[in-house]
């Protein structure tokens, strides 16, 4: 039997799916059900967008209830209790620098709640799977789909 594909997260993380499900559930589906309800009293079904815009949401509401139940279920709460304090890992935040670039500052996430635009990277991203497991003041070189970029580790919180 297949092993089933767990998901990495911070307890913040965590709180946020919950949040969003519970919102899923509680007023996204009735909001959908209320449109799906005023679309068919406009009549004839077969030419009636709002009907198939209502019941496009739908589907796309009740397949993200489905992901998030399933994530929430497949959880895996970090712990960084037996890592060394200046040793990137899941839940930390990473501060590193390209030769003249500037420091660049990622939290290190679980793939369910990364977040690049907001500094969380997926511990699945090519720079958070170089930069995992080394420590404060390495050069690590970091292989990226653009290529291979060299990193000096400034900090790890």
């Amino acid at each position: 039997m297949a092993e089933e594909k767990t998901f990495p997260m911070t307890l913040e993380g965590k709180k946020k799916l919950e949040e969003e499900l519970e919102d899923l559930k509680t007023n996204k589906r009735a909001e959908v059900i209320k449109r799906i309800k005023i679309a068919r009293s406009f009549g004839d079904l077969s030419e009636n967008s709002e009907y198939e815009s209502a019941k496009d949401e739908q589907s796309f509401v009740e397949g993200r209830i489905k992901e998030i139940d399933n994530m929430l279920n497949h959880a895996e709460i970090i712990d960084n209790e037996n890592v060394d304090a200046d040793e990137v890992s899941v839940g930390k935040s990473v501060t590193f620098q390209e030769e003249d670039d500037d420091p660049e500052t990622y939290q290190i996430v679980g793939a369910a709640e990364a977040d690049p635009l907001n500094g969380k990277i997926s511990n699945e991203s090519p720079i958070a799977k170089g930069l995992v497991g080394h420590k404060k003041g390495e050069k690590v070189t970091v292989t990226t789909p653009g290529g291979e970029m060299t990193v000096t580790i400034i900090d790890v919180q």
